[in-house]
């Protein structure tokens, strides 16, 4: 018995951002500038009163609702965020709470960033392989926005909040969800990191994330990110994921029908697509409209790509999600 993915949807919140309003706070950024650098247009931003467990509730009704998913069916859930509500109680037991999941189901948080959909999936894949469940609920949900710095435009233009739900169910095959691989560099840490806010103080681990170095006023948790080393970073571990990937799967690159990244930003997929010399219409890029959502990057461009018929059942899709830890993750999925 294996694991598939049986069905995603996601939730945006209803305040936006786009390149507009940036240009205006940033005169010396204009409107092109912005989108020509990120390929993002608009950002959706969580309420002063929008927390992940809000995101995470829209997000699993929307695909209950949609999918005629009964709540009660679920026996577990596993729920990705780097932004919980609060330390403690996790954002999983409320999420279940909310949504009138059994008692008797496992919640748990995983706390990882842009790879953490497929450590999720890989988590819910031995779940139901083990025979602990047969309904898994995987949720991804993260408000960065609420970490960032007002006066820094550089992470401004390029996250947004958002959470996305995917169910997780027994397959009658061990094909579906497959060539699991994951990384880890915990060097890397220190270039991307929410300095502010914790138990520790960030400047222990990465000095140049203090605000006074870099010149702006504190507001609260202040996320700092070294774009140069993620970029750099991520031009290198990739392309030998991508191979891993295939090897383990046993297939060659052309056999795979779709490719879909974590999206990062429009700048870094094209050069990873070019790299990689996958064609255009194999790599799906859908940011535009959402910018970084981090953890649900992933699980959007999935929904997005199945509702614009660049997805269809039976076609195989590279997953690879790769950033903050430094962690990344891919594997290869039947649709």
């Amino acid at each position: 018995m294996g694991a598939r993915i049986a069905a995603v949807d996601y939730y945006l919140p209803e305040a936006v951002l786009s390149n507009e309003d940036l240009s205006r706070e940033f005169p010396e950024w204009s409107v092109e500038k912005i989108s020509g650098k990120t390929g993002i247009d608009r950002r959706h931003i969580s309420g002063p009163d929008e927390f992940s467990s809000d995101l995470a509730i829209a997000a699993a009704r929307r695909l209950f609702e949609r999918d005629g998913i009964d709540p009660q069916s679920i026996d577990y859930v596993i729920l990705c965020t780097q932004s919980p509500d609060y330390y403690l109680p996790s954002t999983a037991c409320i999420v279940q709470d909310a949504l009138g999941i059994p008692t008797s189901a496992g919640a748990t948080d995983i706390t990882l960033g842009c790879s953490g959909y497929i450590y999720a999936l890989g988590l819910a894949k031995g779940l139901i392989e083990s025979g602990q469940a047969a309904k898994v609920l995987v949720v991804t949900a993260d408000t960065y926005t609420k970490f960032i710095n007002p006066a820094d435009k550089s992470v401004r233009t390029i996250f947004g909040d958002g959470a996305a739900a995917t169910l997780v169910t027994a397959d009658g095959s061990d094909t579906s969800l497959t060539a699991m691989t994951y990384g880890t560099d915990g060097s890397g840490g220190k270039s991307l990191i929410v300095p502010n806010g914790g138990l520790r103080a960030g400047a222990a681990l990465q000095p140049k994330a203090d605000t006074a170095v870099r010149e702006l006023v504190a507001s609260g948790y202040d996320l700092y990110m070294d774009g140069p080393d993620i970029f750099n970073f991520t031009l290198r571990v990739v392309p030998e994921t991508v191979e891993e990937i295939l090897a383990k799967a046993q297939l060659e690159q052309n056999d795979i029908d779709l490719f879909v990244f974590h999206q990062a930003n429009a700048f870094m997929l094209e050069h990873l697509r070019k790299k990689l010399k996958v064609p255009a219409e194999k790599f799906f890029v859908s940011l535009a409209e959402s910018g970084n959502t981090v953890s649900s990057t992933i699980p959007i461009a999935l929904a997005d790509a199945e509702r614009q018929g660049a997805l269809v059942p039976g076609m195989r899709v590279m997953l690879l999600g790769f950033g903050v830890g430094l962690s990344w993750g891919g594997l290869v999925a039947t649709w």
